[in-house]
């Protein structure tokens, strides 16, 4: 299957994935937010930032930023998420397809410890302004090394403030 890479700018694809909780989670134009993809249940680096992300998430919609979380988990997995982890209000999606991860741009990695999803993709953190275009992405092809949630508020903050251009919407 091909990987896409995604320009700022452009429009972001279609998200739909069941709720952790229930109901369905849909991305809607309207308003800035912050995506936020996780590898799943068995990372423990997710579960801190997704944690930080629902105990702080009124800080980013202080700024005008809403904030969602999405995985490629199975049902399964996701329950058990729901009940371990500490999501607050934050909405927490699941089942996201591999193809929609593709089109997404995330990199996609192969189980390789019994406690992984097979496959699941890696993490990454997509800016959507209220049009529906991307911002800015941030990904990674590794559980570590995260952009921290003060740098990101304060980027995010700093781009809606001053009404930053986006930027790198040229292909290399």
């Amino acid at each position: 299957m091909p990987h896409t890479t995604l320009l700022p700018g452009e429009s972001a694809p279609a998200l739909s994935v069941p709720a952790i909780g229930g109901g369905q989670l849909t991305l809607e134009t309207g308003k800035v937010t912050a995506v936020f993809f996780y590898r799943g249940v068995h990372c423990p680096l997710c579960k801190d930032q997704l944690e930080e992300l629902a105990q702080r998430r009124g800080e980013l919609a202080e700024i005008g930023v809403d904030s969602l979380a999405v995985s490629m988990d199975t049902e399964d997995r996701a329950a058990r998420q729901g009940e371990e982890w500490n999501f607050g209000d934050l909405p927490v999606g699941y089942g996201l397809t591999e193809k929609s991860a593709r089109e997404w741009g995330l990199y996609i990695s192969e189980k390789t410890k019994e406690v992984e999803q097979h496959p699941f993709s890696e993490p990454a953190i997509m800016l959507l302004k209220a049009d529906g275009t991307i911002f800015a992405l941030w990904y990674q092809n590794v559980p570590f090394g995260r952009a921290t949630f003060d740098a990101l508020k304060k980027g995010f903050e700093f781009i809606l403030s001053h009404d930053y251009p986006v930027r790198g919407k040229v292909p290399a």
